[in-house]
């Protein structure tokens, strides 16, 4: 597993974090302080970055989460075909393929620039340049 732990109430709207081996980003958080020795409970809800798929989690807030390493880079789009571009990095200029995510079809063509994200190891396209 790679990145950090960090405490669950440190956590923020937007923040990263590692759910069930996938990484997500924040959504909302809701901490509850219980009674007069209890711990306060926190209630995360969290989108994969990958699926887009919403997974809630309710933990105490001195619990610690895991926290991936998210690198942001972008890439010149060589070549389109069907759902995946082949795509060469602006910086050290490797080639490789990404999947063209459904929001982005259509748009991604010969020439554009896009921005990808290194998370755990995998390459996610996220957006035009």
């Amino acid at each position: 597993m790679e990145g950090k732990s960090v405490i669950v109430t440190s956590l923020k709207v937007g923040s990263y974090v590692i759910f069930d081996g996938h990484p997500c980003i924040v959504k909302s958080i809701q901490i509850s302080k219980t009674g007069k020795h209890g711990h306060a409970k926190c209630r995360i809800e969290a989108v994969t970055i990958r699926e887009g798929r919403k997974i809630i989690k309710v933990m105490p807030g001195h619990d610690k989460v895991n926290v991936p390493i998210v690198e942001k880079r972008s890439a010149q789009v060589l070549s389109v075909s069907g759902n995946t571009a082949n795509v060469m990095d602006l910086e050290n200029y490797e080639t490789f393929d990404l999947e063209i995510p459904e929001d982005l079809k259509g748009k991604v063509v010969e020439g554009s620039q896009v921005i990808y994200w290194i998370v755990m190891g995998e390459k996610i396209m996220k957006q035009l340049k």
